[in-house]
C-alpha cells in the first residue's frame, strides 16, 4: 500500500502541507488517454442500446462515466505511487514526481467516484449507478488493491474493469443488462490480456524491478506468447459475434473478421520473435495496432447502426 511521508504532508510548522500542483496535474490523475477509451466504449453501448434516452440525460450519462473512469485512475495512481516510483513509463506522473500529495489524490480520487455514481443514480437511474460504483470498487480495489500484485493472471481478471463501460451506457437507456451488452463486455475483456501483455513484453525490466508478477516475468516469454495468440483469436471471433445476435450487419462482420485476420497475424509475429529480443518491435506494433483495432471495432459498430437507420431516416423525411 502506498505509504505517506509525514515530512511531505506536513510543513515546517507542523501543520498540513499542500502541494503546488495545477489543474494540469489533477488532470493526468484522471489517465486521460485511458478515459479517452472509456468514454468511447461507453457512448457505444448507449448508442447501441434499444430504445430511445433524452440527450441531455445522455450527455450526463457519459460525463458520469468518464468522472468515474478518471476517479479510478486517480485511486490507482495514488495506491501505486510507490511502484510508480520506480518505473521509468510511471516516474513521471503527479504523485511520485512530487507534484500531488497522496493525501490529495486519494481525496480527489474518492470525492469523484461518490460524485460521479450518485449524480448518474439520481439523473439517470440507479441500475446504472450501481454498475459504474462496481466498476470503480473493482478496478481500485480488486485490481490496483489485490490482483495487480499478487497474480500473473492481474490483467485477465482485473480487465474486466476496463469491459464494463458500453454494458454502463447500455443500461442507462434500458434500466438493465442483455445478451448483446455481454457480448460488449466480452469483446473488450477478451483483448485486454492481449493488448497489455504486448506492453509487458517489453516492459518486463520495469515490472520485474518493482515485483509486479506480471505474465511474462513469471511464466516466461514463449509461455506469454502463447496466450497473447490465444486471446486475439478468441477476440476476434467475439468481434464478429455481433452479426450472429443481430447486433450489427453483414458489412460489419465482414470488417471485423478483416480487422481479426490482421490482429490475429500481429499476435503470430509476436509469437515468432525470439526470446529474449531487446528490440521487442512485433509487441510494440501489437500494442500499437490493438488500440486501433478495439476503437475501429466499436466504431464500425456505430457506423452500422447508423446506416441501418437511414432508410427510415431517409423515409421520414421524404
Amino acid at each position: 500500500m502506498t505509504v505517506i511521508d509525514n515530512h511531505d504532508a506536513l510543513g515546517s510548522d507542523g501543520g498540513v502541507r499542500l502541494s503546488e500542483a495545477n489543474a494540469r496535474d489533477f488532470f493526468e490523475l484522471l489517465k486521460p488517454r485511458v478515459m479517452s477509451l472509456v468514454v468511447f466504449t461507453a457512448f457505444a453501448g448507449l448508442m447501441l442500446a434499444p430504445g430511445h434516452i433524452n440527450p441531455v440525460l445522455g450527455v450526463i450519462s457519459i460525463l458520469c462515466i468518464a468522472v468515474g473512469a478518471g476517479a479510478s485512475g486517480a485511486l490507482n495512481m495514488w495506491y501505486d505511487a510507490d511502484i510508480d516510483a520506480v518505473m521509468t513509463r510511471t516516474a513521471k506522473r503527479p504523485i511520485p514526481a512530487g507534484r500531488v500529495l497522496p493525501q490529495e489524490a486519494l481525496a480527489f480520487g474518492l470525492t469523484l467516484s461518490v460524485f460521479s455514481v450518485v449524480i448518474l443514480g439520481l439523473a439517470v437511474n440507479w441500475f446504472a449507478a450501481g454498475l459504474l460504483a462496481f466498476t470503480i470498487f473493482f478496478y481500485a480495489v480488486v485490481y490496483t488493491m489485490w490482483l495487480k500484485r499478487s497474480t500473473p493472471q492481474n490483467i485477465v481478471i482485473g480487465g474486466a474493469s476496463g469491459a464494463f463501460p458500453p454494458m454502463i451506457g447500455w443500461a442507462c437507456v434500458t434500466g438493465g443488462v442483455s445478451l448483446d451488452s455481454i457480448l460488449l463486455f466480452l469483446i473488450i475483456f477478451l483483448w485486454t490480456p492481449a493488448h497489455f501483455w504486448a506492453l509487458a513484453l517489453f516492459k518486463m525490466r520495469d515490472y520485474g524491478s518493482v515485483g509486479v508478477p506480471m505474465m511474462p516475468n513469471v511464466a516466461g516469454e514463449a509461455s506469454t506468447k502463447n496466450q497473447i495468440v490465444v486471446y486475439a483469436v478468441l477476440t476476434a471471433l467475439s468481434a464478429v459475434a455481433p452479426t450472429f445476435t443481430g447486433l450489427s450487419g453483414i458489412g460489419y462482420g465482414m470488417f471485423a473478421a478483416v480487422l481479426g485476420i490482421l490482429f490475429v497475424i500481429c499476435s503470430i509475429t509476436v509469437w515468432r520473435m525470439p526470446d529474449g529480443d531487446e528490440k521487442m518491435v512485433p509487441a510494440k506494433k501489437m500494442f500499437a495496432y490493438s488500440i486501433f483495432y478495439l476503437f475501429a471495432i466499436f466504431s464500425a459498430l456505430l457506423a452500422d447502426r447508423l446506416l441501418a437507420g437511414l432508410p427510415n431516416l431517409l423515409g421520414g423525411a421524404l
